[in-house]
């Protein structure tokens, strides 16, 4: 094993392990990767993103979070990891409302308590995100409750004064801030700790994706023949309201005037496609590097891949079905991961610190 990949690994792990590709080798492999993955989604944006999302995504969900629970979910009192897995089923329990079948969701009632979860989601992320940083600090009990209590207080007038910002919260941290910014982090974290020259390329390009994006002249023809399957999954995917908040942050523009095949909504669709693709790439691609793979065997694997299984065929059925099926393990990995991407920033922070 060369050193660099000695240097990552001990990042994660107490004891390093036999590698069959070294660092170099597999940032090489990711620079590939992110051209690959924005060749495609300048192509096919809404296509890619539908086919990641629905079978990468939950093989994604299903191996990182098996791999968190091994490396303990990177705190230091596991017992309050289960506040997460809470929250996150709490959070997700609005999508039952788009279940054609569950009359009961319509009905004023029930309406009104989802209603409540969907304006408290954003509190919910804020808190849980703050929260992560006690997590990865401390183990006892009290200084947790207080760590709790001082997130709570901080979350909440932030954001009751600042609206736009809690709104940005809601959208984005589940979604492109966790797929692009927390996995630009982590690739940051690893570099930094391996100075591979290929990982720095892949920096530089993973900055450089949107600007390519933003600079590039888009002809909303070419994206017309958009099949009525791939139109309507999208439209079952929720995913629009992502892109009209950008360009509403961006332009000014009202969410009900954001046009999906304009030259806008396709630059925006198209780094959604990218962010999602190579987000669930660089983790399939980082198996030997950082070891999520290596306890991965008999009934484990069997119910991972079981349920993998399940899953992309209720999404091949419908694509509304696997989508709201799917929705608490989603919020589930990404509630569960705060505690890693807290990590990876505090990582970033001493390393920059003068001295280091």
């Amino acid at each position: 094993m060369n050193c660099k990949g000695h240097a990552l690994i001990t990042i994660f792990d107490q004891q390093p392990y036999p590698q069959p590709m070294n660092t170099r080798d597999i940032d090489l492999v990711n620079v590939i990767l992110i051209v690959a993955s924005l060749f495609l989604a300048f192509h096919i944006p809404f296509e890619m993103f539908l086919f990641s999302y629905a079978f990468l995504g939950p093989l994604h969900y299903l191996t990182e979070i098996n791999w968190l629970k091994e490396k303990n979910y990177f705190s230091k009192n596991t017992n309050w990891i289960w506040l997460f897995v809470a929250l996150a089923l709490v959070v997700s329990l609005p999508f039952l409302q788009r279940v054609d079948a569950f009359s009961w969701a319509q009905t004023p009632d029930a309406k009104s308590f989802f209603d409540g979860i969907v304006q408290s989601t954003d509190e919910v992320l804020l808190i849980s995100l703050l929260f992560a940083i006690g997590m990865i600090h401390f183990k006892n009990p009290k200084h947790l409750w207080i760590f709790l209590a001082g997130s709570i207080a901080v979350a909440i007038p932030t954001l009751y004064f600042l609206p736009n910002f809690s709104f940005g919260v809601m959208i984005f941290v589940p979604t492109l801030i966790h797929v692009y910014l927390f996995t630009f982090l982590f690739m940051i974290y690893g570099t930094m700790n391996t100075k591979s020259k290929p990982g720095m390329i892949a920096l530089v390009l993973m900055f450089l994706v949107p600007v390519i994006i933003w600079m590039s002249k888009i002809n909303p023809m070419e994206y017309y023949n958009l099949s009525e399957h791939s139109k309507n999954s999208f439209v079952d995917s929720g995913f629009g309201i992502v892109g009209a908040t950008i360009d509403h942050l961006m332009n000014g523009k009202q969410l009900n005037q954001f046009q999906v095949l304009s030259p806008m909504g396709i630059k925006i669709q198209i780094f959604i496609a990218f962010a999602y693709t190579y987000h669930y790439l660089n983790w399939f691609s980082k198996t030997s590097i950082i070891g999520w793979g290596k306890n991965l065997s008999g009934n484990k694997l069997k119910t991972i891949l079981a349920i993998w299984a399940i899953s992309s065929a209720l999404y091949i059925y419908n694509f509304k079905i696997g989508f709201i099926a799917l929705s608490f393990l989603s919020l589930t990995h990404v509630f569960l991961e705060f505690p890693l991407n807290i990590t990876s920033i505090k990582g970033i922070w001493l390393k920059l610190k003068p001295g280091h």
